[in-house]
C-alpha cells in the first residue's frame, strides 16, 4: 500500500487584507430579539444615569417600530379603490399600544379617504377593511401601556383620532353621490 502524497500549497492563493473584522462595526438597531438573553442582540441599557434601564420581559414580543414591550401581533389593513384599479395594503407585526394606535388610525383614515371610489370597493372591500381595523383597534386598546422603547428608538406619534382628521370625511362624497343616484332612479321611475 502506498501513502497519498502530502498536500502542496496553492501557488495562486492570495491573502485577503480585508478579511479581518472591521473595527468600526456598529450594533444593528433593527436586530431581532434573542430569546436566550431576553433582549435584542446588540442592545444595551442607556449609559447615562437616571435613564430607565431597558429591560425585556421574556416570552413577550417587541414592538416592530420602537422595540417596547408589551406588544401584540396584529395586521392592520388599508384599501384604496380607483374606479377599476384597487390597492390593498397591510402592515403586519407586533406593535405596542402607542405604535399600534398610530398605525390603525393612519390606515383607517387612508381607507376612509380613498377606499370608496370604486363600485366593488364601495360595497365589499372598504367596509370589510374598516371592520377589520375596528377589531384590531379593540385589540390595541386592550394592551397595557408600553414600557420604555429601545435606546435610540421613539414610539410613533398617535396623532388625532380618526374622526378628528379631515381626510376621514372624504368618504362623505361617494355616499352623497350614491344617494343622489338612488334618488334620481326613484324619482324618474
Amino acid at each position: 500500500m502506498s501513502t497519498p502524497p502530502a498536500p502542496q500549497p496553492n501557488p495562486y492563493a492570495q491573502s485577503n487584507p480585508y478579511a479581518q473584522q472591521a473595527p468600526y462595526a456598529q450594533p444593528n438597531p433593527y436586530a431581532q430579539p434573542n430569546p436566550s438573553h431576553g433582549a435584542p442582540t446588540g442592545m444595551q441599557a442607556p449609559a447615562h444615569p437616571g435613564a430607565p434601564a431597558w429591560q425585556a420581559q421574556p416570552g413577550t414580543p417587541f414592538c416592530r417600530s420602537c422595540g417596547a414591550q408589551p406588544a401584540a401581533p396584529m395586521t392592520v389593513r388599508s384599501h384604496a379603490g380607483f374606479l377599476i384599479v384597487m390597492r390593498f395594503h397591510k402592515v403586519e407585526g407586533p406593535f405596542c399600544k402607542s405604535c399600534g394606535t398610530s398605525v390603525v388610525r393612519q390606515m383607517t383614515t387612508n381607507t376612509l379617504a380613498l377606499g370608496w371610489w370604486s363600485p366593488f370597493s364601495l360595497v365589499f372591500f372598504s367596509p370589510f377593511t374598516l371592520i377589520w381595523n375596528l377589531v384590531v383597534s379593540r385589540k390595541v386598546a386592550a394592551l397595557p401601556a408600553p414600557g420604555p422603547a429601545m435606546p435610540g428608538a421613539t414610539p410613533l406619534d398617535e396623532g388625532k383620532p380618526v374622526l378628528r382628521r379631515p381626510m376621514a370625511y372624504l368618504a362623505i362624497a361617494p355616499v352623497i353621490w350614491v344617494g343622489w343616484v338612488i334618488t334620481n332612479i326613484i324619482t324618474h321611475a
